[in-house]
């Protein structure tokens, strides 16, 4: 089975296809160069829906996409939808340091937060997205070289480091994108 990749961010792809590829025997996963389309919904189900229509269009195969965000709790569920422009671009430094920045009289009791993932599938006019929640907090300071985005701030709960201090390897076993995606590699063995 084919599936295009509908992302241009290449950590995204390289964690996709770290969590899939063994989880499904004979996927092949292909890389997207289409052109982005404008991720308008209100929801991370919407925004994930809109990118896998417009690359299963553009393809013509079956297309996977995900849509992920930070909530932070005392900021009102913020980011949210908007984590990867919170700064006012796609720059990841940017958006750690604005977050690092709004939260730096927070306690600690007070930083909770929690990554959030939905995974949507497109083939023909079939639509299905499985979505995944991971728990935590916001670290006072950037640690860690593993992961992308929030990551060098996010400290999943029961554990004392961030999500970029963690190996690959326990992080796709148990991050947001990897409990969306097991539902997905749940409906692709059927």
């Amino acid at each position: 089975m084919k599936l295009v990749l509908a992302t241009h961010n290449q950590g995204k792809v390289a964690e996709l296809r770290a969590i899939l590829e063994p989880g499904v025997p004979g996927l092949e996963l292909v890389g997207y160069d289409g052109p982005e389309p404008v991720e308008d919904g209100t929801s991370y189900q919407e925004n994930a829906l809109i990118k896998a229509r417009a690359a299963a269009k553009h393809t013509g195969l079956p297309a996977i996409a995900d849509d992920s965000g930070l909530a932070v709790e005392i900021l009102g569920g913020s980011p949210g939808i908007f984590t990867a422009v919170w700064s006012g671009s796609k720059d990841n430094v940017a958006n750690r340091r604005l977050l690092l920045s709004q939260l730096r009289d927070v306690k600690p009791e007070h930083r909770a937060a929690a990554f959030f993932c939905t995974i949507a599938l497109v083939s023909g006019d079939d639509e299905i997205s499985f979505t995944g929640q991971w728990p935590g907090s916001i670290a006072f300071a950037e640690a860690g070289e593993h992961g992308h985005g929030y990551d060098p701030i996010f400290i999943p709960a029961g554990f004392e480091v961030t999500a970029a201090e963690l190996e690959p390897e326990i992080k796709n076993s148990m991050s947001h994108r990897a409990q969306a995606l097991a539902g997905l590699i749940d409906y692709l063995r059927d």
